[in-house]
């Protein structure tokens, strides 16, 4: 159900154990949020846009004894991304950290040094982080305690920003290196110093894309799932979940009861809870009030009739007070006046994603969870945030559109049945990490578990792909001890 990927691993695992497997699906394509717009020649993935982290998805297809080549094409991209300060003002984060060294260097002199030593301690936390910590089920208290992480045990309560800002004072370079734990859901003055490895996947291990976009991940999946015999349901909605004497034995879908041993979900965990009666959900609706929840999104799908100046496949544009921003989605939830944005143009790198001489971009506002989301709100903001891209890469485009389509806060409550239409899950805050998050195992009903985002390890593409392995194990075992 309705995650980025989840149950796609999962049913894998399982299925390549022996098992029978279905997934049904609530939509009418596999993958979950990771979906695809098609119009007049202009493709847009949906969902997610950012390929990082490559390692992790070659370790799930080395699992079946594949390569993410033998599915999709990869590329690195040149630059990884751009990022706009102002008019003519921007940075380029380039594929090699030599690159990315030499740009520092040219805003602050000495940062190269200190980046680099910065990126040393980043590439060591997340071999710490892969190897030790984020394949962990999240069960215990005890998984985080290894002598690697005893001795970085002061980057758990210290937080990126101030890691940050003690090295670099020029507020360009400090945005740039806060900018990848936005993957993460939070604030970087709410992230604990240890998540700086993600510094080392933006900068290390670099900005990838897949020829055809996201969505071809979830084609290689499906080749690889049916491959192992598993079955895939769509137009699919779970209406219930059935239990007995405490045990999940199957689902309703369409009037229709389905049977099972086991129940896994890889849809919004708290809609999955709706799916049980009261007594048997583990966590209250005062429990979901009270977590901190990563960003909800509005997007904007425009096919233009001319390709666009001064952008790169990836630009960000924080031309705007980044704090100031941050605290509309986290302290004091509205609108924000000013909107940093983000903007995809996949036809920079990849022709079959528009037509020639065209270019489809996409535009994401981060903005606060369960905000009022209305036509009038969605016309405002794009006002803004397209007259900022016009002015800041200095070129009409207003003219030039051919078509444009939004997705916000009621389409992920309605698409997706996302919790306030978060777009991200819940956010990696010291309070919500690893066995403080919800568990992958029903703590109320035998056979029922969890996997995606608002689960363990947290949000994000690659941690969603290794919540899909960690749920596989927990089910292998369950299963086998209930042999």
């Amino acid at each position: 159900m309705d995650q980025d990927f989840p149950p796609y691993l999962p049913a894998c695992y399982l299925a390549q154990a022996g098992n029978q497997v279905t997934i049904f699906e609530k939509n009418n394509s596999p993958g979950g949020r990771a979906r695809q717009i098609h119009q007049d020649g202009f493709v847009f993935d949906i969902g997610p846009s950012w390929y990082w982290m490559p390692d992790v998805f070659e370790k799930f297809f080395s699992d079946f004894g594949k390569k993410p080549s033998d599915y999709y094409q990869l590329d690195r991209l040149d630059p990884g991304y751009q990022v706009y300060f102002g008019k003519d003002d921007y940075m380029m984060i380039g594929d090699s950290l030599e690159k990315i060294y030499a740009e520092f260097e040219k805003v602050e002199a000495g940062s190269a040094k200190k980046l680099k030593r910065f990126v040393g301690k980043a590439a060591h936390n997340y071999k710490i982080a892969i190897d030790e910590l984020v394949y962990r089920p999240g069960i215990s208290l005890l998984e985080l305690v290894t002598p690697d992480t005893i001795k970085k045990l002061g980057y758990f309560f210290t937080t990126v920003k101030r890691e940050v800002v003690k090295e670099f004072k020029d507020s360009k370079l400090a945005q740039i290196l806060q900018f990848p734990v936005l993957f993460l859901g939070t604030k970087p003055s709410n992230t604990p110093a240890f998540y700086n490895f993600m510094n080392y996947a933006d900068f290390g291990l670099g900005t990838w894309h897949r020829k055809e976009g996201m969505y071809s991940i979830v084609k290689g999946m499906v080749v690889l799932a049916e491959s192992l015999g598993v079955k895939i349901e769509l137009n699919s909605p779970i209406e219930s979940i059935l239990v007995k004497n405490k045990k999940a034995f199957g689902v309703i879908i369409k009037g229709e009861e389905i049977l099972s041993d086991v129940v896994l979900s890889g849809a919004d965990y708290h809609h999955t809870e709706t799916l049980l009666e009261p007594e048997h959900r583990a966590y209250s609706e005062a429990y979901w009030s009270k977590k901190v929840f990563a960003p909800s999104s509005l997007l904007f799908f425009i096919g233009l009739d001319k390709k666009v100046k001064n952008v790169s496949h990836h630009t960000l544009f924080f031309d705007v007070d980044f704090d100031v921003h941050a605290e509309s989605i986290y302290d004091d939830p509205k609108w924000p006046k000013e909107p940093m944005f983000y903007a995809n143009f996949p036809s920079k790198s990849d022709a079959s994603m528009a037509p020639k001489g065209k270019e489809g971009c996409f535009l994401l506002v981060p903005i606060a969870p369960g905000l009022e989301d209305t036509e009038s709100l969605r016309e405002k903001y794009f006002e803004i945030v397209f007259q900022r891209l016009e002015e800041l890469t200095g070129q009409s485009l207003r003219n030039d559109i051919l078509f444009r389509k939004s997705f916000c806060v009621n389409d992920f409550k309605s698409e997706y049945n996302s919790y306030k239409g978060n777009a991200y899950g819940m956010a990696n805050t010291l309070l919500q990490t690893a066995f403080l998050r919800p568990k992958l195992k029903s703590k109320k009903v035998e056979n029922l578990f969890f996997s995606g985002q608002l689960t363990v390890p947290g949000p994000g593409v690659p941690p969603a792909l290794i919540s899909g392995k960690l749920i596989a194990g927990l089910i292998e075992k369950a299963t086998t001890t209930n042999r």
